[in-house]
């Protein structure tokens, strides 16, 4: 009972990441910040479930598999949207025009 109790606001944490990705995927327009909203929805949101299941199985080798698959996706996760968002770059003849650049002084 104490390890649903803990894994309910990581569950719930993940949940709002996966839906806030998918609302930010469909109001962006352009294409790079709709992949950003993807990549950061997933990272976190896939994360925070797999800390929840980790909580729930109670199994130290499960939870120690489980720590492996979120390595590995928070390692590939931004290496590969950072390649799609470069080839986007290079493919996009207007790019220019459209990226606004910010005066952060």
């Amino acid at each position: 009972m104490i390890r649903l109790i803990l894994a309910i606001p990581f569950l719930a944490l993940g949940l709002f990441m996966f839906f806030s990705e998918v609302v930010g995927f469909y109001k962006f327009t352009y294409v790079m910040n709709r992949m950003h909203a993807a990549a950061m929805g997933d990272t976190l949101g896939i994360g925070s479930i797999l800390i929840a299941v980790g909580i729930l199985t109670g199994s130290l080798s499960a939870a120690l598999k489980l720590v492996l698959i979120l390595v590995f996706m928070f390692l590939t996760g931004p290496v590969v949207t950072h390649l799609i968002a470069g080839a986007e770059v290079e493919t996009h003849k207007n790019a220019g025009h459209e990226y606004q650049e910010v005066d952060r002084r």
